[in-house]
Order: structure tokens, then C-alpha cells, then sequence
């Protein structure tokens, strides 16, 4: 973004400035509001498309190869963008045709996207969510969360052509490269505890000595995107995302999911975004300045013990800032 585009938004954001304090709450999601999607595109970044006849196996090494974590699908017979291609999706094959380290996954070897996508999907399918870059960032945010997905495709309506896959962690950053200019809510002084952001009951987690075909069960069981790994005391040690499941395809060791946490984040890549901890006591404004300079997707909340208390991830955060302000309902869950 250049200077001139910072100062016009700064302008604007003086023009918007509340009068009081009632109306400071919602200054977060005014900024939304004003902002298009268009405006947090960069000038240069990599999207990666698949052809929905492209085999399966080989569109995973390609999302390894390009560091991406997701690609637009396209189909020829229809001439349009059909859906994503996620890690999810590769997590689900495993899930779904994994029997022992001696039987290959014949389904991940042969078939192609569109095939699976038709074994899979059947009875479920739904049209792929996208977003205009003329339309607003709040759009965006409550697209993202009312949808559970995290990855929201920028397609141009005039050509078709896609532009950006928007994030909540851009939208986030995007922001917070403006909230020095804004004034500041009374929420971000107050502590997770009194905000009720985040989850606290029933937390999900797994142990060092635990299968990776066990953690991906309950990666589709329990639809989340990370698993705290809690060692015998029970302190938090280690994560394991989505994210990492792909280094079975780019180590080709996706045929053993027999082995262990522990074996498999040997060969975790420089990726890695690291385990970021926060407290329930801490003020949104701290949580939200760590999540953004640590670039990872979610804190896991500890006590003084440095055992799990809860999860709070960029929904949580995005959806406290921008739509809870705007009366927008709480979102239920969190998927990819």
C-alpha cells in the first residue's frame, strides 16, 4: 500500500471518528465498512489454480512445492472456479481410505479432483463462496465466519479471473496497520475472561506418543484446524495443524499414519508458526498484538501451570472486533 492510500484512509478514518464512547465500539467495524476488498489485494503475490482434472496426489506436491495452503479449482466443461482445494481435503482422503502402513492409498495415488470431489462431496455439495473486490472488508469478515471457512476467494465478476484468496490473519493485519489512528474501544482494555472471547469446554489435544491417524480422526470428528500436544504433566508443548498434515505429502510418508506426533513434526518445515500462549487475564488489545506480530492462527490459553485453559483463534478475535460491535450473531464453530 503507498503513502498516499495510508493518508487518504487515515482522513478518513478522522472524518469517522466518533463522537462517544457508545459509538467508539463500533469504530472497528465502520472501518470495514469503508474499506473494499480490493484495497488489502497486494500488488504482487502467488495464486495457485487447479484444473479439476488434475490427479489428486499431484495438486497436493504442487500446493507443497508453491508453499501455498490452498488453490481456487477450475473446470473446463464449465468455465468457471468451482470450489477450493484445501489440506483439509487431503486430511479427509487419509481420514477416509487409511488401513495400514502396507495398503496404499490407491484413492490418493489414482484419482482425480474431480473424482474425488464426487465421491466426497455427493449429497453436500455447495457452490463455491467468493467475494467481488468492489465489496467491503466487513463483507468479507462476516462471509469468512458466517460460511466457517477460512479462505475466501477475490473474483473479479466482469472477467472471472480470480485475484487473492483473502484470510482472516490479512484482514487482521490489515487492520491493525490502521488501529494506532483509531480511537481505541473500552473492550480492548478488558481481559478475555470478561469478554467470554474464545473456547473454554470441551478442548480437543493429543500427546507426543499419540498416531497421526488418530489426531487427523479427530481433525474431521471435531472440525478444528489444531491440536494442542500435552505431555504427561499436562503443560502444553507443541501444536499440531493442518498445516503440518501436508509434510506427509511432501516427505511421501502419508502411507504410515501409524507413526507419532512426535515423528512426524521431525520433519516439520520452516513454516512452523510455533506455540503462542496467552492468559484469560490478558486485555484484547494484548491479544490481538501478539497474534498479529506472531503471524499464527490461534493462542492457546494456559493458566499459571501452563495447562490448557481454551483456544481463541482469528474468528474469535475478527469476530469480536468487527461483528459482535455491528449485532451480528456469534459464530459456532471453527472450520477450514
Amino acid at each position: 500500500m503507498t503513502t498516499s492510500e495510508k493518508l487518504a484512509i487515515r482522513d478518513l478514518l478522522v472524518i469517522t471518528h466518533p463522537s462517544s464512547e457508545e459509538s467508539e465500539s463500533d469504530i472497528y467495524m465502520r472501518f470495514m465498512k469503508s474499506n473494499k476488498c480490493y484495497d488489502i489485494v497486494p500488488t504482487s503475490s502467488k495464486l495457485v489454480v487447479f484444473d479439476t482434472t488434475l490427479q489428486v496426489k499431484k495438486a497436493f506436491f504442487a500446493l507443497v512445492a508453491n508453499g501455498v495452503r490452498a488453490a481456487p479449482l477450475w473446470e473446463s466443461k464449465k468455465q468457471s472456479f468451482v470450489g477450493m482445494l484445501t489440506i483439509t481435503d487431503f486430511i479427509n482422503i487419509l481420514h477416509r481410505y487409511y488401513k495400514s502402513p502396507m495398503v496404499q492409498i490407491y484413492e490418493l495415488e489414482e484419482h482425480k479432483i474431480e473424482t474425488w470431489r464426487e465421491l466426497y462431496l455427493q449429497e453436500t455439495f455447495k457452490p463455491l463462496v467468493n467475494i467481488s473486490p468492489d465489496a467491503s472488508l466487513f463483507d468479507a469478515v462476516y462471509s469468512l465466519i458466517r460460511n466457517k471457512i477460512h479462505r475466501l476467494p477475490v473474483i473479479d465478476p466482469v472477467s472471472g479471473n480470480a485475484l487473492y484468496i483473502l484470510t482472516h490473519k490479512r484482514i487482521l493485519k490489515f487492520l491493525q496497520l490502521f488501529v494506532s489512528e483509531m480511537p481505541k474501544p473500552a473492550f480492548m482494555k478488558k481481559n478475555l475472561d470478561e469478554l467470554g472471547i474464545g473456547t473454554y469446554h470441551s478442548i480437543a489435544f493429543i500427546h507426543p506418543d499419540t498416531p497421526i491417524i488418530k489426531a487427523l480422526n479427530i481433525f474431521v470428528d471435531r472440525r478444528i484446524s489444531a491440536l494442542p500436544v500435552v505431555d504427561e504433566s499436562g503443560r502444553v508443548v507443541d501444536i499440531y495443524s493442518k498445516f503440518d498434515v501436508i509434510n506427509l505429502a511432501a516427505e511421501k510418508t502419508y502411507n504410515n499414519l501409524d507413526i507419532t506426533v512426535t515423528q512426524a513434526l521431525q520433519h516439520r518445515s520452516q513454516y512452523f508458526e510455533g506455540v503462542v500462549k496467552c492468559s484469560k487475564l490478558e486485555t484484547l488489545e494484548t491479544i490481538v498484538d501478539r497474534i498479529v506480530k506472531a503471524e499464527v492462527h490461534r493462542l492457546v490459553v494456559v493458566n499459571e501451570a501452563d495447562s490448557i485453559v481454551g483456544i481463541i483463534s482469528l474468528s474469535d478475535i475478527l469476530q469480536a472486533l468487527v461483528l459482535t460491535p455491528a449485532g451480528a450473531k456469534q459464530k459456532e464453530s471453527e472450520t477450514e
